[in-house]
């Protein structure tokens, strides 16, 4: 089965440029493609619209999760990276953008912005990132594959109102880095659109309750 150059994840690895266009690193004879997937979501109906308002967690991730390298994973037991190409950001920002986008552009909260800008938020949401790669789980063609933990905790006394993990893994077209970054695309898409639905619905339910016990 013909794959898309991987290099062993320590091995040497150079910077990119951006989708769609290549460029020569300094002293290298390689070009370099860096891939920028942008995450869009569709508010659902059924959403409910809430008063309070969010901060956003940095997310947390190992290392080698937490990289502009792009992971692949030919057998379980491996885990590599596509020669040639690269994220344009860690994965963690990568998510964490996607996410305030989307809180934004649903139109649903009152408020939301990353933890760092002190915004008085009434819940946090804190998020494990597990697993960012391309994997081939035994098949020809690889899947964009995302893990995560997320824990919506309330700010004022640190409870965890509801903790979640999430798993999402979309099947590229084929094989080329191209194909898996479309992939990305697409997998990043559903799991914001899938966070975001379920923190305002836990949210809220917690906020109705808090305010039925008053």
């Amino acid at each position: 089965m013909k794959r898309s150059l991987p290099t062993r994840l320590f091995a040497p690895f150079c910077l990119l440029a951006l989708a769609g266009c290549s460029l020569l690193a300094s002293n290298d004879r390689h070009p370099i493609t860096i891939y920028a997937p942008q995450a869009r979501i569709s508010a659902d109906p059924a959403w409910p619209q809430v008063e309070w308002q969010l901060a956003i967690a940095k997310p947390a991730a190992a290392r080698m999760v937490d990289s502009p390298r792009i992971n692949v994973r030919p057998t379980p037991a491996e885990l590599e990276v596509y020669r040639g190409a690269t994220w344009s950001q860690p994965a963690t920002d990568m998510l964490e953008d996607a996410l305030l986008r989307g809180f934004e552009d649903s139109g649903r909260i009152a408020a939301v912005a990353r933890i760092a800008s002190g915004i008085r938020a009434d819940y946090k949401l804190s998020i494990d990132l597990r697993r960012f790669e391309s994997d081939y789980a035994g098949n020809a063609r690889p899947a964009a594959t995302i893990e995560l933990n997320a824990k919506l905790i309330h700010s004022l006394n640190q409870r965890v109102v509801a903790s979640r993990t999430f798993l999402l893994a979309e099947p590229a077209a084929g094989t080329e880095v191209a194909s898996v970054a479309a992939a990305f695309e697409t997998a990043l898409g559903r799991t914001t659109t899938e966070l975001v639905g379920w923190t305002l619905a836990a949210g809220q339910a917690d906020w109705q309750a808090s305010a039925d016990r008053r």
